[in-house]
C-alpha cells in the first residue's frame, strides 16, 4: 500500500467519482457461475472486476496423506494459486509464501462454516485458480469456493461471500481494484456469516482511524450482501438447468 501515485493520477476527481468512475460505495461488475467444470463434485467461476477466479471441490473423499486423518471430523485442504500468466509481469509457477498464507485463511474460514463432523476421515479439497488478477482475489476466490461447496452438495451453515474496502485519497471506499490497491493508504478484506453477522476473515493492511475502520466494515458487509444474492442467483441458475436436463432426459425416454 501507499506507493508513490503517479504524477496526474487522481484515485478520487472533484466529483467524487473513482478511476473506473465507480461511486465510492459502489462494487465492481460482478459475475458468478455454478457448476462450470464437470469432473469436479462442483465448481463456480466468478468475475469481480478485471478479477477471474476459478474454483473446484473434490470430496469428501478419503483423506491423503492419511496421518492428516481425524476420527472426528473431516478436513478442508485448500489450495489458492495465481497462474503465472494471471498480472502483468509473469510469476514464477508453484507456492510462493503470499498463496500459502491465503490458502490457510481460506481453508480456516470453510472449515466454519461445513458440517465437518458428518464426514469423519475424509477430506475436501478446494482448489482455487487465479486466471486474471486485479486486487480482491482472496476475497473473489472465498467467494467463488463457497458457491463450489454448495454446488458439490457439501452441508454448510450458509454460504460466504467476501468484499474488501480500504481507504484512497483520505475517503473509506468499496471493493478497491488494482491501482487503488497499489497507492492506497489501506485494505481491509472482510468475510463474513450473513445469517448470523459472524465475520470469518479480516485483515487490514495499512492505516485507518477508527471511525474510518468501523465505517470500511460497514461498507465491506454491504458489499457481501449484495455479492451474497448473486452467489445464491448463480445456484438458482444452475440447479434449474439441471432440472430442466433432468426432465428432458425423462420425456426422451419415455417417447
Amino acid at each position: 500500500m501507499s506507493m508513490e501515485i503517479p504524477e496526474g493520477m487522481q484515485l478520487i476527481n472533484s466529483e467524487g467519482r473513482r478511476l473506473d468512475g465507480r461511486r465510492p460505495d459502489e462494487l465492481r461488475p460482478i459475475k458468478i457461475e455454478a457448476g462450470v467444470l464437470r469432473r469436479a463434485d462442483g465448481s463456480a467461476y466468478v468475475e469481480m472486476g478485471k478479477n477471474k477466479i476459478l474454483a473446484a471441490v473434490y470430496g469428501p473423499r478419503e483423506c491423503h496423506p492419511r496421518h492428516l486423518q481425524d476420527p472426528t471430523r473431516a478436513i478442508v485442504q485448500c489450495n489458492y494459486s495465481m497462474l503465472s500468466f494471471s498480472v502483468d509481469e509473469r510469476k514464477r509457477p508453484g507456492p510462493d509464501r503470499r498463496s500459502i498464507e491465503i490458502s490457510k485463511i481460506i481453508g480456516e474460514a470453510l472449515e466454519h462454516v461445513i458440517f465437518l463432523e458428518q464426514f469423519p476421515r475424509t477430506s475436501i479439497d478446494v482448489y482455487i485458480a487465479v486466471l486474471q488478477a486485479n486486487a480482491g482475489t482472496r476475497c473473489a476466490g472465498l467467494t467463488a469456493a463457497s458457491v463450489a461447496l454448495a454446488d458439490a452438495g457439501i452441508p454448510m451453515r450458509d454460504l460466504v461471500p467476501a468484499c474488501a474496502a480500504g481507504k484512497i485519497a483520505g475517503k473509506v471506499v468499496l471493493d478497491l481494484m488494482k491501482e487503488e490497491d497499489n497507492y492506497g493508504e489501506a485494505d481491509l478484506p472482510l468475510a463474513y456469516i450473513p445469517r448470523t453477522g459472524e465475520i470469518l476473515l479480516l485483515q487490514m493492511d495499512g492505516h485507518m482511524t477508527q471511525e474510518e475502520f468501523e465505517r470500511a466494515i460497514e461498507l465491506a458487509k454491504g458489499g457481501c450482501m449484495k455479492i451474497y444474492e448473486l452467489q445464491k442467483e448463480a445456484l438458482r441458475r444452475r440447479y434449474s438447468v439441471a432440472a430442466d436436463e433432468a426432465m428432458l432426459r425423462e420425456e426422451t425416454r419415455e417417447v
